[in-house]
């Protein structure tokens, strides 16, 4: 009976637990409800964040923007006297009639500076520093052309000179474009303008500043369909940029600033885009590169090359800043030169205003016959107005002041193929060519070094991103069409290992670049060609001069250098092989002569010497007599030493020295 009774709440509380099958359906609303709780929350989380990291962004950007001001200003009124239009810019005369010519001394003088600049075209060269990576070093150097022409460098080289000569600073910047290539990705080098680049005031060095933003106006129907979260937050832009003056209406009423932001954390560089406080995407809030940063190189992917830099500023001052001031002075003194031509060539006349002369008929030259009333003189009531010749100081001053812009601009005749009267020997000519040209090498030789840089950070670009095997077409050895394929399975970091029973980290494989001109100008060719026929000519490639040649190319400086000493090497060797082996057969032959009663010998040494007699070594073979040719090939009077090398070294004066 007891055992029958229970306890009343016992029992509630067994009938309040629920079954198996309810429990576990109950704790996976408990689950769901947490998740979107936790969801909820990381979304609150993550607005606010992207909120703040957009303020900043906006509060740093307009920092920077006013800091810029005055180069932005600068930058696009030199825009205007690269377009010819300098009297915008020059105190005009208050007569509206007065003449303003406008020459092209300046812009003569940028586009001299820009020939040199591309006669000079750059080509990387890559270095290891250990033996271990010597064939990935030859294969980079024969990639990173190649990436370059894809890339379409060439265009973007010549862009950002033309930047660099108005403005004093071009911008070159490497990135990661993923959508290349049917989305592999792969390096994309494009040419910056500076007026869209923002920078901390105050730095010399653009990888010191505290961010990086790099602004640009797209339209809003493209970012709607590239981005839907847009939608309806597009119509107040809230950044800023200078604008050229074009020649078109240009409206950017339907367009919105895309910011690129580049800041660092430490040593880490991270990436935000931003349109309208709206953040589309941040690096420090994606898992894969929160941690290890955007690029793993850590520097901003912006590249400036400046012609004369400026303490406190990575960007300078060009050419046209230099000879602004000359050439306003010269379209002034060609205005008071036309003016005076023009009131010379025009002649205007005083007539009394009781005068007797028909006013209508004296001033149309189809009249043969004109009239006058009265009796009295005619020359008395009309008389020409006589108009002072120029003072001869006027063009003197002129010709000064261009003068002046060819001798601070460096851009002298003697530059441009031009001679004085009196100056006709070649090693003269050389002499004012060489040193006409220090200031085209010195400025070459810094657009290398700011090149070397960029071909830094497409390798580095290489190893993060090459996951996948490319293929590319490079000339190989003889000039061979070769077919490879490459990625970062060598280059990039290698996983770390024990030796001794210590912790060894993981190896980076390390490259130097070497630059090096592409010899793309003709006279560098023809002079480098001229060098190799007077080697030929010499003796050089004659085996048996092998040590003498040997001797001499230590002495000399040249491009191709190492080729060459090389294939002298190779033909000394193989003389020196075939010696012995003519020693082994005259020694073969004479045992066959005593064995086998035999001539062997005698018929051998015949041969040889009718060979001799058939092929006498020639003056070019092995005299050492030089076979002088013009640039066509054909046969050309002897000149002497002195004037071939001045010839050389004038073909030769804009390339910058290794």
């Amino acid at each position: 009976m007891e055992r029958n009774m229970r306890d009343p709440q016992q029992m509630r509380t067994q009938n309040a637990q629920p079954l198996p099958e309810q429990a576990v359906i109950l704790a996976a609303q408990e689950a769901a409800r947490t998740r979107a709780n936790q969801q909820a929350q990381t979304a609150r989380d993550t607005s606010a964040e992207a909120a703040l990291l957009a303020a900043r962004a906006h509060e740093l950007l307009q920092k920077y923007r006013a800091g810029k001001a005055s180069l932005d200003a600068r930058v696009v009124e030199n825009d205007q006297w690269y377009r010819l239009r300098n009297w915008e810019h020059i105190n005009r005369s208050e007569n509206p009639g007065d003449p303003e010519p406008v020459s092209a001394w300046l812009l003569n003088c940028l586009a001299n500076k820009h020939a040199d600049a591309m006669d000079n075209y750059p080509e990387p060269v890559v270095l290891p520093r250990e033996a271990g990576d010597q064939a990935d070093a030859q294969i980079l150097s024969a990639v990173l052309p190649v990436i370059l022409e894809q890339c379409g460098f060439e265009q973007t080289y010549s862009d950002m000179w033309w930047r660099k000569l108005k403005s004093g600073t071009g911008v070159l910047g490497a990135f990661w474009n993923p959508a290349k290539n049917g989305g592999l990705g792969d390096v994309d080098i494009r040419c910056i303008d500076i007026l869209n680049l923002f920078w901390e005031p105050g730095v010399t060095d653009i990888q010191d500043s505290q961010g990086v933003f790099h602004v640009e106006l797209r339209d809003n129907d493209n970012l709607l369909r590239q981005y839907p979260q847009l939608d309806g937050r597009l119509s107040t832009p809230t950044a800023e940029i200078a604008q050229y003056v074009h020649d078109d209406t240009i409206d950017t009423a339907g367009k919105s600033a895309v910011v690129d932001w580049y800041y660092k954390r430490g040593s880490v560089l991270h990436y935000a885009k931003i349109v309208n406080d709206v953040v589309l995407y941040s690096s420090e809030g994606d898992a894969e590169y929160a941690q290890r940063g955007f690029y793993d190189h850590g520097k901003y992917p912006f590249v400036f090359d400046t012609l004369f830099p400026c303490e406190g500023a990575p960007a300078g001052f060009g050419y046209l800043d230099v000879c602004k001031d000359a050439q306003i002075y010269i379209d002034k003194l060609d205005q008071v030169i036309l003016k005076n031509a023009i009131m010379a060539g025009r002649p205007r006349w005083f007539v009394r205003q009781d005068g007797i002369v028909n006013e209508q008929e004296y001033a149309d030259w189809a009249r043969d016959f004109v009239h006058y009333q009265g009796t009295g003189n005619p020359e008395e009531h009309i008389r020409p107005i006589e108009v002072a010749p120029l003072d001869g100081s006027v063009i003197t001053v002129r010709n000064n002041k261009i003068d002046e812009m060819k001798e601070t601009s460096g851009n002298r005749d003697f530059s441009q193929g031009g001679t004085s009267s009196g100056v006709t020997a070649a090693s003269a000519i050389a002499a004012l060519q060489e040193a006409g040209s220090k200031l085209s090498r010195d400025m070459i030789k810094s657009g290398y070094r700011a090149f070397q840089q960029v071909c830094y950070l497409v390798l580095e670009l290489i190893r993060q991103f090459y996951d996948e095997p490319r293929s590319f077409r490079i000339v190989g050895e003889q000039g061979a069409i070769q077919y490879i394929q490459y990625s970062n399975a060598r280059i990039r970091q290698q996983a770390p290992g024990m030796e001794f029973g210590m912790q060894i980290p993981g190896r980076v494989p390390v490259f130097d670049l070497q630059i090096r001109a592409q010899k793309s100008n003709a006279f560098s060719t023809l002079a480098q060609n001229e060098l190799a026929k007077e080697f030929y000519g010499l003796g050089f490639f004659n085996p048996q001069l092998s040590d003498q040649a040997l001797a001499c190319l230590e002495m000399m400086t040249f491009d191709g250098k190492d080729r060459v000493v090389q294939r002298i090497t190779q033909n000394g060797t193989l003389y020196q092989q075939i010696l012995v082996m003519q020693q082994q057969m005259a020694q073969m032959a004479a045992i066959i002569d005593a064995q086998n009663g035999t001539n062997l010998s005698g018929a051998r040494g015949g041969d040889q010497s009718a060979r001799e007699q058939t092929n006498p070594p020639s003056d070019a073979q092995g005299a050492g007599g030089a076979v002088q040719t013009n640039p066509l090939g054909d046969l050309a009077a002897n000149q002497s030493g002195l004037s071939t090398a001045a010839q050389r070294r004038a073909q030769n004066s804009a390339a910058p020295r290794g």
